[in-house]
């Protein structure tokens, strides 16, 4: 696994894979809202997975249109090269992450 997708957390010793959790990416419709993207970053998205309306990724649910998988087991994000500020800025296991870890009883 690279940095990208493995985390050692300072706090519990454990090892975090958000390939084998997307807890974040499902926990609710708010959180991927953009707040520092520019126009052209938000164009980068495929339109598909954006909400202009709400200023934010589009949601099914509380769920990221980008998300792909299944929470807990196998996920992806479907445009991570180009994902907004939001999801850049969440750390595997840091106190959003675990939040929504213990939503969804990971």
């Amino acid at each position: 696994m690279t940095t990208l997708d493995q985390h050692d957390s300072a706090a519990t010793g454990e090892t975090w894979s958000c390939q084998t959790c997307g807890a974040c990416c499902a926990f609710s419709a708010e959180w991927p809202r953009f707040s520092l993207e520019s126009e052209a970053d938000i164009a980068r998205i495929p339109a598909v997975h954006v909400d202009d309306a709400a200023g934010r990724m589009r949601c099914v649910g509380d769920r990221c249109s980008a998300l792909v998988g299944e929470v807990g087991s196998d996920t992806a994000c479907s445009v991570y090269a180009v994902r907004p500020e939001v999801c850049r800025a969440c750390e595997p296991g840091d106190p959003e992450c675990l939040m929504a870890r213990a939503h969804w009883g990971l």
